[in-house]
């Protein structure tokens, strides 16, 4: 298991027990993570199917290179992203191509 983002934190949230008060912990900066490697779509097909795993994995963009389970996608979500291209494409997506690898480019 690898995290998708790794944060800095100048200390941790505690609880009165002194516990981490996990609660208190700030949600994970997928953006940043995005602006980092960010390649652009370029075709049209590339910029729809983008705006798809933004939207589901609501994140504020998506490049090509981005691998889906690193921003934060899980299975069930994947789901919904082959749901979301059915609808916008009218073809089916096998679950099984963006369980495996990246949807664009490898």
């Amino acid at each position: 298991m690898v995290p998708a983002v790794v944060m800095e934190l100048a200390e941790l949230p505690l609880t009165p027990n002194g516990k981490v008060n996990r609660r208190a912990l700030p949600a994970p900066d997928y953006d940043a993570q995005l602006q980092q490697s960010y390649v652009a779509p370029s075709t049209g097909t590339e910029e729809l199917l983008c705006g798809i795993w933004a939207e589901v994995l609501k994140v504020a963009r998506v490049g090509v290179n981005d691998n889906f389970f690193e921003l934060g996608g899980h299975s069930l979500l994947a789901t919904q992203v082959v749901s979301r291209v059915l609808q916008t494409f009218g073809s089916q997506l096998p679950l099984r191509a963006l369980l495996k690898r990246q949807l664009f480019r490898n």
